[in-house]
């Protein structure tokens, strides 16, 4: 920033922050500030008007980190992009109205205009690609985090286990739902592998489609697979949509899909005290 319009900033701080707080406090109606209480909002205008003088102050080379600050802890704590931004875009034109109110031929001229504009443009962009870079590693690492939970194969009895699918199936989830599949049944030497679908808000061709070949893939591993929780509107919709999926059993819940398994794998469930109740499962060859 050109020395003059520093020093004349500079000069004119009480007038260009005073200005600044009435004009930016137009922004409080916006819905994402609704839940931040006028202590915070206010106090939050003070350190930010300090902050960009702070930024002048120091000079362009030094300006990143007193605004790298401030502007993470607002990420951080849920402020949106654009209060930061229109807040510098007012404070450009808080800055130009003041300034040129005064006599100095410079505050009137092209040069000064641009020198403003270059500055704010400048942090604009700053915030822009900080705000960028936290919400991507914030999304990385969510998308992190539900792969590490999304669709596990958990062994439920000896050579029988259960993918419990919970959520949307997209392309991505299904690539990794049959790599989880393929590894577990291979980790748990299962035999019969139940897909449990009752989580799984929409089945529509694509989903269909994915199942489809999750369980062929399980066929040629030597396995054999189950599709468990089909709820009635499931079951409308497979049919409506003309979906075959009659090439491995379908049952309607957990307990009865691992009945049938139990019964592939030649055990079944029998009852060992008539009076208190109770189950046992043992091998049928017994």
């Amino acid at each position: 920033m050109n020395t003059f319009v520093k020093e004349s900033i500079l000069e004119q701080r009480s007038a260009i922050m005073n200005r600044w707080i009435e004009e930016i406090e137009s922004f409080r109606t916006d819905d994402s500030l609704q839940n931040i209480s006028n202590t915070v909002y206010e106090n939050t205008n003070r350190e930010f008007i300090d902050k960009l003088f702070g930024a002048i102050e120091e000079g362009h080379t030094k300006v990143d980190r007193p605004l790298d600050d401030f502007a993470e802890r607002l990420i951080q704590l849920g402020w949106p992009l654009h209060y930061l931004t229109r807040g510098l875009q007012e404070f450009r034109k808080v800055t130009i109205e003041i300034l040129s109110e005064t006599d100095s031929d410079y505050c009137q001229s092209i040069e000064f205009f641009q020198d403003i504009e270059s500055w704010i443009d400048d942090m604009v962009n700053m915030l822009v690609n900080q705000y960028s870079g936290s919400w991507e590693n914030t999304v990385f690492l969510q998308k992190m985090a539900l792969k590490e939970l999304s669709a596990p194969l958990i062994p439920v009895f000896d050579r029988i286990s259960v993918m419990p699918l919970i959520g949307t199936i997209d392309t991505e989830r299904a690539k990794l739902i049959m790599e989880n599949l393929l590894d577990g049944v291979i980790e748990h030497r299962s035999q019969v592998v139940l897909i449990d679908i009752t989580g799984v808000p929409v089945v529509d061709t694509m989903v269909a489609h994915h199942i489809i070949q999750a369980s062929e893939a399980v066929r040629l591993v030597g396995a054999k697979c189950i599709l468990v929780g089909i709820r009635p509107e499931i079951a409308q919709t497979i049919v409506n949509l003309g979906i075959d999926l009659g090439k491995f059993p379908t049952k309607s819940t957990l307990k009865k899909g691992i009945e049938a398994a139990l019964e592939m794998t030649q055990r079944e469930i029998i009852e060992f005290d008539s009076v208190k109740g109770g189950e046992i499962i043992a091998d049928s060859n017994t």
